[in-house]
């Protein structure tokens, strides 16, 4: 395991290291007489290293430099991954002038490719802190009666540790308190999965007074060690950690099973069917990812509330991970008798930036 981690390591840096060097060479190309290059080849080569640097220092520690150093370093890397793409389309589009023999400012093109770039990244650290309350309604057969005409909230992926924490916390507290739900599903990745101050960051928690509770299942985020102090820090809010269970409120099956128990669909299917789920009754499955639905659908459960895609969180891994989770992706959908609610999920990992996506809180309206 830990030498499949050092090669990821690598690879990863070594793929932000050549991408930091196309920028370099795109800008000397475009602008070499205006600057010193040698100062810029280091400052590039120092922020090429900074988010992985910042990374495992974050997994160990929890100060106020570290704090910085990391929010520093992922935010170069959301404002880098736009300018990499101006620095791609910049030689493509230098290489298609030179055959089509026409004469455009080198200068003035690259500005206005960078220009939007940086516009871009302006506008992806704004939107992703502008959260936004969707509702939807859902029908859930066999409902009962006590929960006719109520409003659940879901909320996924805050993220907290380095650069979310106690204040974001608080904010998404009291956006959810406003809506007055019965019940709160927290869908996972509470927790970024670094060193924090867990009690503190998750404390705004116990300010949640839903009449039917609040009820939580972890996420990949609180496995990346022992998810032991996330969720304790979570209980001692007074929220409701659902590992592997099924909880009867007013009639209506709840179920929590965690991220690592629901990604092999064998597996799953087991959990499942000790959970011995009534599929008479309606029943709502919180589990971080959309990965294995159909298994969902065929113990009898009427609805899965997931986050964990972020919908790609901004582009073009938005792109990306439509391609992989398709219909899953975001939003309502249905396989079988099973409906599916995917969240883009409330906070952000690594850039705090979403283009094309939203940070959301759903309110969702029983019917």
């Amino acid at each position: 395991m830990l030498k499949r981690f050092a090669v990821f390591l690598s690879v990863f840096q070594s793929i932000l290291l050549l991408a930091h060097f196309l920028l370099f060479e795109t800008l000397v190309y475009v602008w070499k007489p205006r600057f010193n290059t040698m100062l810029l080849a280091i400052v590039l080569a120092a922020l090429s290293v900074s988010f992985l640097s910042a990374s495992l220092l974050a997994f160990r520690h929890f100060n106020v430099f570290v704090r910085v150093f990391y929010k520093i370093a992922a935010v170069w890397l959301g404002i880098f991954n736009y300018l990499f793409m101006a620095a791609c389309v910049c030689w493509l589009a230098f290489g298609a002038l030179y055959l089509v023999r026409i004469n455009i400012s080198r200068s003035e093109l690259a500005a206005a490719l960078f220009g939007l770039a940086i516009a871009t990244a302006l506008y992806g650290f704004a939107n992703a802190a502008w959260i936004r309350v969707k509702h939807i309604s859902v029908q859930l057969p066999a409902l009962p009666q006590s929960w006719r005409g109520r409003n659940v909230a879901l909320v996924s992926d805050l993220h907290l540790g380095h650069v979310r924490n106690f204040r974001f916390t608080r904010r998404i507290v009291r956006k959810i308190a406003r809506e007055n739900p019965a019940a709160v599903l927290i869908a996972g990745d509470l927790f970024d999965g670094t060193a924090v101050d867990a009690e503190k960051a998750a404390a705004p928690l116990a300010e949640l007074h839903a009449p039917f509770g609040t009820y939580f299942a972890e996420g990949n985020h609180e496995e990346f060690s022992n998810p032991a102090a996330f969720l304790a820090a979570i209980s001692k809010t007074g929220v409701r950690v659902l590992d592997n269970e099924i909880v009867n409120v007013e009639g209506l099956q709840l179920i929590g099973v965690p991220y690592r128990h629901a990604t092999h669909a064998e597996h799953f299917r087991s959990v499942l069917q000790r959970l011995r789920i009534d599929r008479t009754r309606a029943s709502i499955l919180i589990t971080h990812a959309p990965d294995r639905p159909q298994v969902a659908d065929e113990a009898g459960i009427s609805l899965q509330v997931s986050g964990h895609t972020h919908r790609g969180q901004f582009f073009p891994y938005t792109w990306i991970t439509a391609r992989i989770y398709r219909q899953f992706v975001y939003g309502l959908t249905r396989v079988g008798e099973l409906q599916v609610y995917t969240s883009c999920g409330v906070g952000t990992w690594g850039p705090p930036l979403r283009v094309g996506s939203q940070p959301e809180i759903v309110l969702i309206h029983l019917k």
